[in-house]
């Protein structure tokens, strides 16, 4: 009798044994959750918002705050879909449990004001700098993402995600050392540099912003009692969206009031260079991609990591690139190549440090998988003896 237990036992361990070599041929490929891929598809669709803020520039646009509030302003899309989904779950349990819990409502609305002074340095870039390149100096957002998310979020680098940030900073950093080429004909070195140093703070604004939103969103977004791994309603993605638009909102009718810029609307309106009806298509569809483009990263923030969120607005680089030549006919020249060619290393290596991260955790899994079994089987062993 004991021997038949004893052998049963080192058929269970043989079987465990063996499980690791099983497992490492099958292990779970990484693949990104739905909510994810939606939210990335949305920062895509949001690629046409940069291009349309250069095209208000180019074409006579020049205020400043007016510019920074399409940015922001395309909040109140959100509204209809938010009342939708929460007259949903009311029958659950009860709407005002899926509303925001005030501390991340007021955490939210702060950052919204640091975003909406982020868009307005980026406002100004945008207007100093063609689109190619000031396109190029946003990507270094994800190095200042990825510090501020290594101190603030605790995020591990592996040497393919450190060369990745490290790429995607000298990248831009090309552009600098070739300004002369890479300015406009007839504008003067000054306002180039200040464009330039401009676009630089907006990156360091909203690489500061993504990392705060995520701590803030682990922190206060969870009620007590809820599963931590149990991923919110996107009707909370919508709900902080909807309310750093609205406190970005408030900060640029701020600067909108001081400024005047309402009032000269119909003025730009009328000199506009595509036309008086264009000039305010501009603006609508400019606030709605911008909106996509919000929305998608806020996704990408609360549904993965905000670094993830950093990287796939960085991924907009070529794309603004493309949009740029073919739409407003700049100069594409061989800085600029060299950058971007840099800048897509930095992407492909960071995807590789993604996917190989993702691997040794499924890896590490298994391995405390089999550490319990057979922590499990053990003292069965010592009854035995």
């Amino acid at each position: 009798m004991a021997s038949t237990k004893v052998a049963s036992i080192i058929h269970s361990m043989q079987e465990i044994s063996n499980a690791p070599t099983a497992a490492s041929t099958t292990l779970p490929r990484y693949w990104p959750s739905p909510l994810v891929i939606f939210s990335a598809c949305l920062v895509l669709l949001g690629a046409g918002g940069p291009l349309l803020l250069r095209v208000y520039f180019v074409h006579g646009g020049q205020c400043l705050w007016l510019s920074t509030i399409v940015q922001l302003s395309g909040w109140p899309l959100l509204l209809l879909p938010i009342c939708v989904s929460l007259f949903r779950r009311r029958k659950d349990d009860g709407i005002a449990n899926h509303l925001l819990l005030p501390r991340l409502a007021g955490t939210v609305a702060v950052l919204g004001g640091l975003f909406a002074v982020a868009c307005f340095a980026f406002s100004l870039g945008s207007q100093a700098l063609p689109l190619s390149t000031s396109s190029l100096l946003q990507a270094t957002q994800l190095a200042f993402n990825a510090v501020f998310a290594f101190l603030f979020v605790g995020i591990r680098f592996t040497p393919f995600s450190a060369n990745a940030v490290v790429l995607l900073t000298i990248g831009p950093a090309v552009l600098s050392v070739g300004q002369s080429s890479g300015k406009p004909v007839g504008e003067a070195s000054r306002t180039y540099w200040a464009g330039f140093c401009e676009a630089i703070v907006a990156s360091a604004l909203a690489g500061l912003v993504l990392p705060l939103l995520e701590v803030a969103v682990s922190k206060y977004g969870r009620r007590s009692g809820s599963a931590a791994r149990v991923p919110p309603p996107y009707a909370t993605v919508m709900q902080v969206q909807a309310m750093m638009g609205a406190a970005g909102t408030m900060v640029c009718l701020v600067g909108i009031a001081i400024t005047g810029d309402f009032q000269a609307m119909p003025r730009e309106a009328a000199r506009f260079g595509l036309g008086k009806t264009n000039y305010y298509l501009v603006l609508i569809f400019e606030a709605v991609l911008f909106q996509l483009l919000n929305l998608g990263l806020m996704g990408l923030i609360i549904y993965s990591s905000s670094l993830l969120a950093g990287i796939m607005f960085a991924v907009l680089l070529p794309l603004s690139e493309v949009l740029a030549v073919i739409f407003l006919h700049e100069k594409f020249d061989g800085l600029k190549g060299i950058a971007l060619v840099l800048s897509l290393w930095g992407f492909v290596s960071y995807f590789y440090s993604e996917k190989a991260q993702k691997k040794m955790e499924a890896s590490e899994e298994q391995a405390a998988e089999r550490t319990e079994e057979l922590d499990l089987v053990a003292p069965l062993l010592v009854t035995c003896k």
